[in-house]
């Protein structure tokens, strides 16, 4: 199949997806697709939460309208602009995928097809449902991914293995597979620098990289750093906006398990009903919780970031930091930027 063909199919895909971009689903007649596919899709987003109760519609039509937005030609082509794709790349790369938030494994289901290799999936039991349904509608726009595209449960016959999991799978990862061509993922998270001279409209946008999928997903900030003096009274009153996630059951549990944690063990918390802040030099912050770090000099903490850049996903700031994003942007990462900075089609090219 040319690349040309590959090309096309993802960007018809999506446009099928941008049906599905708010509550209010809308068939397009100028779409290529039958009432099958647009009928089971909109069903299995009604009955998301059916099968992960993290997954909630709203968060679900976020996921889906972020890549609706990125599969366009135009998008396609700039991403592998830099890049020469051979023409005979058809290697069997398995690919294990997280199921922390929606559509989590889409960018290397989408790297390794649009690469020419064929994927051999083992999914998350946490977000078994709409990839499925994905790649029918790719072998209904594009016949040949037909027999490119496996699901599995038990990974076996493959060349090359992506796999991101937890620092704890990651290991049991590299024993399993170390012997493959591999990319393994570990543990990571979104940090924010703040200054205190941030907007109240650029502290509402930092609520989304904090709330946004409950702050499962490794782009979500889940901790701060901040000088010495900041006043936390413009933080909190900028996310008051997000109170009404402590009405979600999930959430509520685990800020009512952590906060009891945090305060058996007498730890000092600042906290308004709905989020924790504590003051902790660690990364991955628990759900409901935001850690919090204090610098005194900048270009100190760009250093340390710097250093330990291994933890980190993507970092929150006005401030010029290397790999840095605005403020609300955490959760739509260009077609480009690569989970762990690993280049994933510079791997498969070289296969």
């Amino acid at each position: 199949m040319l690349l040309e063909k590959r090309i096309h199919a993802f960007a018809k895909l999506g446009e099928f997806l941008s049906q599905f971009n708010s509550k209010y689903f809308i068939k397009k007649e100028n779409i290529t697709h039958n009432d099958l596919f647009f009928d089971a899709f909109a069903m299995q987003i009604k009955r998301v939460k059916e099968f992960n109760a993290w997954f909630t519609e709203d968060n679900v039509i976020f996921a889906i309208k972020s890549w609706s937005n990125l599969l366009t030609n135009e998008n396609i082509e700039k991403w592998l602009l830099n890049y020469k794709i051979p023409a005979n790349l058809n290697k069997n790369v398995a690919v294990i995928m997280a199921g922390n938030i929606p559509l989590v494994g889409f960018h290397d289901f989408l790297t390794v097809l649009i690469s020419g290799h064929n994927i051999v999936i083992k999914q998350s039991s946490n977000d078994k449902h709409f990839l499925p349904l994905i790649a029918k509608y790719l072998e209904y726009i594009e016949p040949k991914f037909k027999g490119k595209i496996n699901f599995t449960d038990k990974l076996n016959n493959f060349d090359a293995v992506i796999a991101t999991g937890s620092n704890n799978t990651a290991r049991y990862f590299d024993y399993y597979f170390g012997k493959y061509p591999n990319i393994i993922r570990q543990n990571r998270n979104a940090v924010a620098v703040l200054t205190g001279k941030e907007t109240n409209n650029e502290l509402e946008k930092l609520g989304d990289d904090i709330f946004r999928y409950f702050g499962l997903g490794c782009r979500n900030v889940s901790k701060i750093f901040v000088p010495k003096d900041y006043k936390f009274e413009d933080f909190f009153g900028a996310i008051f906006k997000f109170k009404d996630i402590i009405e979600y059951q999930k959430y509520e549990n685990n800020y009512t398990y952590n906060k009891a944690v945090y305060l058996m063990s007498l730890f000092k918390l600042k906290e308004n009903g709905f989020l924790m802040l504590k003051e902790d030099k660690s990364y991955t912050s628990p759900i409901a919780s935001l850690f919090y770090e204090y610098y005194t000099d900048i270009e100190q903490l760009k250093n340390k970031l710097e250093i330990e850049k291994d933890k980190i996903q993507v970092i929150v700031s006005n401030e010029s930091l290397k790999n840095s994003v605005k403020f609300g942007e955490t959760q739509n990462p260009k077609l480009w930027e690569y989970a762990d900075g690993v280049d994933t089609l510079e791997f498969l090219i070289k296969l």
